[in-house]
């Protein structure tokens, strides 16, 4: 015999025979609930609307200015949303400080260092082709210190400064400041005397590799490092190069870049350093072409292994949204 199913809510089933009795009940049945169902849903209000119901465009369409409306106060706020404890935005283009958060506030800078360590081996104007040792002197202890350049290895200033900036190698960046006239000390001198020329007031450095939480600097006396960084064509072309090799003894040592961001083809940097050390956090500084704007970028204390780069991120989508709107020229 076979069931048919009467209300499959309630789970009852009837024979054909007993289906047949009760049709015309049903039938009446289901006449008043369709009728019932008719007027509720003219008298439904708006808000209750379904997908396929005509009253759902009409909803669409009273909620849509409201919905942009709040899409537009929130696209309007005049901040980021970024995570870094500092943050230092400037429009070099126009001179405009587009942002700002604890911009004078001198803190740690870890390898962010290597930026003035390039600046002063430059001036210096000593040959980047003179071979520098790597001796037990460059070894420092403690977080950061590991490195692939073991004593006794011997490679050229130029590549000491080339894996300094794109790598942050400590002992290569140690190796310069320990090859310049008067050694560390001297070198030392020369970067706090080079921060003080470039008007970098909330700064101080004790070593070349950054890995002393003493080495200092405020975002915004960042934003000039990086600035006087990117007039440099080595430190452009060696702060954003990807990879590298150099021949230690009769083996070649392959390096990475420490910035993800440099292999983005989205993004057109210019010059870039990274930097970390506990008591720094995760640091970025940048220069990069925005729509067409030179645009600089210091984030300083960012948790978290990617908070840097997506911060780098939502600063390049916030920069592009305000040149789009017309607000590119505020500060």
């Amino acid at each position: 015999m076979r069931l048919t199913p009467r209300i499959a809510a309630r789970g009852l089933y009837l024979d054909d025979a007993s289906l047949a009795k009760a049709a015309p009940a049903m039938n009446w049945r289901r006449g008043f609930l369709l009728l019932a169902v008719s007027i509720l849903a003219v008298s439904l209000p708006p808000a209750f609307a379904s997908e396929g119901n005509p009253g759902a465009s009409a909803t669409s369409a009273l909620s849509a200015p409201r919905l942009a409306a709040t899409h537009s106060r929130k696209a309007l706020r005049d901040e980021p949303d970024l995570r870094s404890n500092s943050v230092f935005i400037l429009d070099a283009t126009h001179a405009s400080v587009l942002y700002s958060r604890h911009a004078d506030v001198a803190m740690p800078i870890a390898s962010i260092t290597k930026l003035m360590t390039a600046l002063v081996v430059l001036q210096g104007k000593q040959s980047l082709d003179e071979p520098i040792l790597i001796t037990r002197e460059d070894i420092a202890a403690g977080k950061g210190a590991y490195s692939r350049l073991l004593p006794g290895i011997t490679l050229s200033r130029g590549d000491l400064l080339h894996l300094a900036l794109m790598s942050s190698e400590n002992r290569a960046a140690h190796a310069l400041g320990r090859h310049y006239p008067g050694g560390v000390p001297a070198f030392v001198q020369a970067m706090n005397a080079q921060a003080v020329a470039l008007g970098m007031t909330h700064t101080r450095f004790v070593d070349p590799a950054g890995l002393s939480s003493d080495n200092v600097a405020s975002p915004e006396d960042l934003s000039k490092l990086v600035m006087a960084a990117s007039q440099n064509a080595i430190i452009r072309e060696y702060s954003t190069d990807k990879g590298y090799a150099v021949r230690a003894g009769r083996r070649m040592l392959d390096f990475r870049k420490t910035d993800s961001l440099v292999s983005n083809p989205t993004w057109n940097i210019i010059v870039q350093k990274t930097g970390y050390i506990s008591e720094a956090g995760k640091c970025l500084v940048m220069q990069a072409i925005i729509e067409g704007r030179t645009v600089v970028i210091v984030l300083l204390d960012s948790f978290g292994k990617y908070t840097r780069v997506a911060d780098a991120k939502r600063i390049k989508k916030w920069m592009e949204w305000r040149l789009s709107a017309g607000l590119a020229h505020e500060s």
